[in-house]
């Protein structure tokens, strides 16, 4: 297949980041199909808890994070869970994850998601204003709520240390106030800390709008579209093979989330990605509903408040690409957002989900050039920050592609750090 167009581009992979990326190339000009595996927007892009969230500037690697990861080992609840289970490439994951979790590249790394972070909050607030995308848009900040008082404790230290090395300030609030600033919380809570600048969307909401707007703009999307393989030649891609025939293009970019590590040999670049699994659970508004999107640490749960229905979700599971989801895992979601909330779920369940999120071994997406080919770019490990990076990475892969510098120095996301 050909297409119109001076410069044509083929983006593999049609979640948020390639939807994104798609907009800001068709913004410069270029003419552009996106194809997808499955549905547009159906994988890790669909039912997550939709947070943009620039306050999360510390990576997975903190000190510490490799011992609960081990002792999840034993704990088939745990909400950080690693399945025992006979995989050289995720012990090689784990060894490389763990050197990481020291405090100087904790830091180093903080400073890159920083960057990007903020880059892409700026860009999703241009496209809301321009009315390009809404999905829901909500920029009323994050709330992290504890029940204990040692846990609030030793999470405000978490917070002294993101604003001495970030400058990202929270506001502490005492457990006798939260009722009153979030009339769905329970009293008796020990207190939480409130990021002001996060904001919020309905992941699906947001996705299909802005496909519809590409589509309008004539971005055409293919969906049940598998890439089996890239036909190199000379240092360049030649076309994509997949099962819906023969796709030729200028340029190609590939945005396939977890599955990127399957695509490995075709682009002969090594991609380190373990797929995190994560649910969630979508039912009927609360009465009361919370005002605001909250995290509860102590539980690893997250709420997403909408306004036609509500959502908890939680949980990071290495259990490879397994796609089940276990009821046991539904009701730990329900269960353990019963601690802090006046009415945590409802009877009208609406949708149960899992996705799958792309981990690197040192919490950095991976965006830029594959080694050896002109003409094939990545854009992939967003790791939990998908929909928090996507703007970002969008404009950085019109950059690259365009052969403009970068407004970022991204580095740090080379595909060849690896």
């Amino acid at each position: 297949m050909t297409f119109n167009g001076s410069q044509s581009v083929l983006v593999i992979g049609g979640g948020i980041i390639g939807v994104s990326c798609a907009h800001y190339l068709s913004e410069a000009g270029y003419s552009v199909t996106v194809i997808d595996r499955s549905r547009i927007g159906s994988g890790c892009s669909h039912a997550n808890c939709g947070y943009i969230c620039p306050s999360h500037v510390l990576p997975l690697t903190e000190p510490g994070a490799i011992g609960i990861a081990l002792k999840s080992l034993f704990n088939r609840n745990a909400p950080f869970r690693i399945q025992p289970r006979f995989s050289p490439a995720l012990f090689r994951w784990m060894a490389e994850f763990a050197r990481r979790c020291r405090h100087r590249p904790m830091i180093e790394a903080g400073k890159h998601l920083q960057a990007i972070l903020e880059s892409s909050m700026h860009e999703y607030r241009r496209l809301v204003s321009e009315h390009v995308i809404d999905g829901q848009w909500k920029n009323n900040g994050l709330l992290y709520v504890f029940q204990t008082d040692a846990a609030f404790a030793k999470f405000q230290h978490a917070c002294d240390l993101i604003r001495e090395n970030f400058g990202v300030e929270a506001k502490t609030l005492a457990g006798d106030v939260l009722p009153t600033f979030d009339p769905a919380l329970r009293r008796g809570l020990a207190g939480a800390c409130y990021y002001p600048d996060d904001s919020s969307v309905r992941p699906d909401q947001l996705l299909s709008q802005w496909v519809d707007r590409l589509r309008e703009r004539g971005v055409r999307f293919v969906e049940s579209c598998e890439l089996r393989s890239l036909r190199r030649e000379r240092g360049r891609g030649r076309g994509a093979m997949t099962t819906d025939g023969d796709y030729a293009a200028d340029h190609y970019v590939i945005a396939t989330g977890a599955w990127s590590p399957k695509l490995s040999q075709t682009l002969g670049c090594h991609l380190p990605i373990e797929p995190g699994k994560g649910y969630s659970v979508t039912m009927s508004r609360p009465n009361p509903c919370p005002t605001h999107p909250m995290l509860f640490p102590e539980h690893k749960v997250g709420v997403t408040p909408f306004d036609d229905g509500y959502r908890l979700g939680s949980m990071m599971e290495f259990v490879g690409y397994d796609s089940s989801i276990p009821p046991r895992r539904i009701e730990q979601l329900k269960r353990s957002a019963e601690p802090y909330l006046i009415q945590p779920h409802t009877p009208e369940i609406r949708e149960t989900w899992y996705g799958w999120r792309p981990m690197t071994w040192d919490s950095l997406p991976i965006i830029g050039r594959v080694p050896g080919l002109d003409n094939v770019f990545l854009a992939t490990g967003h790791n939990m920050l998908g929909v928090s990076l996507a703007t970002a990475t969008g404009r950085l892969i019109s950059e690259l592609v365009s052969e403009e510098k970068p407004h970022l120095d991204i580095h740090a996301f080379s595909p060849s750090r690896f």
